[in-house]
């Protein structure tokens, strides 16, 4: 399953930049955005916008945390699709089972909110299909060194300052897997992505860390993916701290420096 990579992840593009010294003209490297069509047996399940790279990863943990696998193991990732040679080439994924996974409803775009009853079917929704974790918490010190170890690792970020991140890390905080991408929910799926072909999923030894908010999306991709822990650099949701308190996952926020809020596993 050896992946190509794509275009280029940044992009230069001349600007000006204003301050109290005047203005001057120079090369700014900004994040690449396209989208991305991902299909489970050639039936198209979703696109995403996404930053090219790590294209399999993204398709085969978008299948995961939706629940669209269901079990069924991944025989073949390839690129594919209909049109130019460039779009069929890299911006078109498909994940093969040959036939073993459900017939997929197609999601054409990821939520991005909740409320009061949308929100409880979407929990009563994963509760259908997701067991709760058994899983054992993370001393709430080792949480709390996480952001610090990964500050440096971020090389998207440093060179663009537009990208979100995710990580694994082991039961010691150690980082062992970083991804970054536009969409915060795409950098998650290329983490799990990559676990599961590794056979490293469920991942009840392992937490997961994201840059920004902890949404339900973030908490819902964690459930799925069978993190013992969730943490996020900003704050999480209502309907977040729900979701994960229903799964038995631990949910820590304003991870900053060696200071964390946890609201679930403590």
């Amino acid at each position: 399953m050896g992946q190509l990579m794509a275009r280029g992840r940044t992009q230069r593009v001349l600007t000006r930049r204003f301050d109290g010294e005047g203005s001057r003209r120079f090369q700014d490297e900004l994040i690449v955005e396209e989208p991305m069509s991902i299909r489970l047996d050639d039936e198209l399940v979703a696109t995403t916008m996404r930053t090219p790279g790590d294209d399999f990863e993204l398709a085969v943990g978008f299948l995961v945390t939706e629940g669209m696998l269901d079990g069924a193991p991944v025989r073949a990732i390839r690129y594919c699709g209909q049109g130019s040679a460039a779009d069929a080439e890299y911006n078109d994924v498909t994940v093969e089972t040959g036939g073993m996974a459900p017939v997929p409803t197609p999601r054409l775009g990821p939520a991005s909110s909740s409320c009061g009853i949308c929100g409880m079917v979407a929990i009563e929704q994963l509760v259908e299909r997701l067991e709760p974790l058994d899983v054992e918490p993370f001393d709430p010190s080792v949480l709390a060194g996480v952001t610090e170890r990964i500050a440096d690792d971020q090389a998207l970020f440093g060179t663009t300052g537009a990208v979100h991140a995710a990580v694994a890390f082991d039961r010691s905080g150690q980082p062992l897997l970083l991804r970054e991408d536009i969409g915060r929910h795409n950098a998650v799926d290329k983490v799990v992505g990559r676990l599961y072909l590794d056979d490293r999923l469920p991942a009840g030894d392992l937490g997961l860390w994201v840059s920004g908010r902890a949404s339900f999306e973030m908490a819902q991709k964690a459930w799925a993916a069978g993190f013992a822990a969730l943490v996020a650099v900003s704050g999480p949701s209502a309907l977040a701290v729900e979701t994960a308190r229903t799964a038995g996952l631990q949910l820590a926020g304003f991870a900053r420096g060696e200071r964390i809020n946890l609201y679930t596993g403590d």
